[in-house]
């Protein structure tokens, strides 16, 4: 009879820790399940602080993790978030979103060879799906000189084949970006003989000429996008600044003259063709233009200074000054500082 009632004991004992158990996971998962939903309205705070108070209660509880992971990446917040990403990788290995997140972060903390195997299975599982894994993934491969795997990643973020010319240009105006300049020549070139005639290819291949401090060949190139591309408005605008570096002033005019008769909506052109007209002489008209560049952006301290000189030449000294004030005012809010850098 005791041995009935010590058994029937166990047994009432193991079936109570199970309801509270069960009470927990369940309690649990509807404060996460909260969590979630502060995190979505906006509230990153509150719900760290919650998440953060159940992750000390149920440390091994579902869906902590990754909701802390997401929290802290969204308060910027990397070095956290990505140690949460571990540990929700580590309780799922099949979760998405936590292997994604873990490699945006690592790229971000500045560690791009360590993010590449966790965003290679973000594009083995979902091939098509994420541009911005794809889009980061590429850097990474850029970073670690994968130039190949590189192009392949950033045409799959596009749709296009890896071997395409509009592959290949794509790549090329990356690698222009990061600085491989010869890289990016070699590309262009790569992107016409695939793809004769593709437009903007010739307009790249300019751009590097540009960098490289080659005024000639950077012609070349910008005359035959001229022809595969008249519309394009750009083109004249870079027209402009060549021949304004080879002193055909007449030319850089006319070239500008044609930009802004297809859009007047950047500022460069604007400030090139006042640059151009200082250079003729005409500060008048050279200020006409700087005035409206001004307008449109306040903040480009080089529309100051070309604009201070235009006052100058017309003997307003008093406008003269205040733009060069205005400048070096700009230029030093943009200087970084000692603090700033620490």
């Amino acid at each position: 009879m005791r041995a009935h009632c010590f058994a029937a004991a166990i047994i009432a004992t193991a079936l109570t820790l199970q309801l509270h158990a069960q009470t927990a996971t369940q309690t649990s998962s509807m404060s996460v399940a909260t969590a979630h939903a502060l995190l979505e309205r906006g509230d990153v705070t509150d719900a760290i602080a919650m998440l953060e108070m159940l992750q000390k209660q149920t440390p091994k509880a579902p869906g902590i993790a990754h909701e802390l992971g997401l929290a802290y990446y969204r308060s910027g917040k990397l070095v956290e978030a990505e140690k949460s990403f571990a540990e929700a990788m580590q309780q799922d290995p099949t979760d998405e979103e936590s292997v994604q997140l873990r490699g945006l972060t690592l790229y971000r903390l500045g560690h791009p060879a360590e993010a590449i195997p966790y965003l290679e299975k973000i594009r083995k599982w979902t091939p098509n799906g994420n541009a911005d894994a794809n889009y980061v993934l590429g850097l990474c491969y850029m970073n670690a000189q994968r130039f190949d795997e590189a192009r392949a990643a950033f045409a799959t973020q596009y749709g296009f084949a890896p071997d395409s010319g509009a592959a290949w240009l794509l790549m090329g105006n990356m690698l222009l970006r990061a600085n491989f300049a010869e890289m990016a020549l070699q590309a262009g070139q790569k992107a016409l003989a695939a793809t004769p005639n593709l437009p903007l290819a010739h307009f790249l291949m300019g751009e590097v000429y540009l960098y490289k401090s080659d005024p000639q060949k950077a012609l070349a190139e910008f005359n035959q996008e001229r022809r595969i591309n008249p519309a394009y408005a750009p083109i004249y605008d870079r027209l402009g600044d060549v021949y304004t570096q080879l002193g055909d002033y007449q030319q850089a005019q006319e070239s500008l003259t044609r930009a802004l008769s297809l859009d007047l909506s950047s500022t460069g052109p604007f400030i090139q063709m006042g640059k151009v007209l200082l250079k003729k002489n005409d500060p008048q008209t050279a200020a006409m233009y700087l005035e409206h560049a001004e307008k449109m952006d306040p903040g480009n301290s080089l529309t100051h200074i070309l604009l201070g000189q235009a006052y100058r030449g017309l003997g307003k000294k008093d406008e003269a000054r205040q733009e060069f004030e205005s400048a070096a005012k700009i230029s030093a809010a943009s200087r970084p500082t000692l603090q700033s850098i620490q």
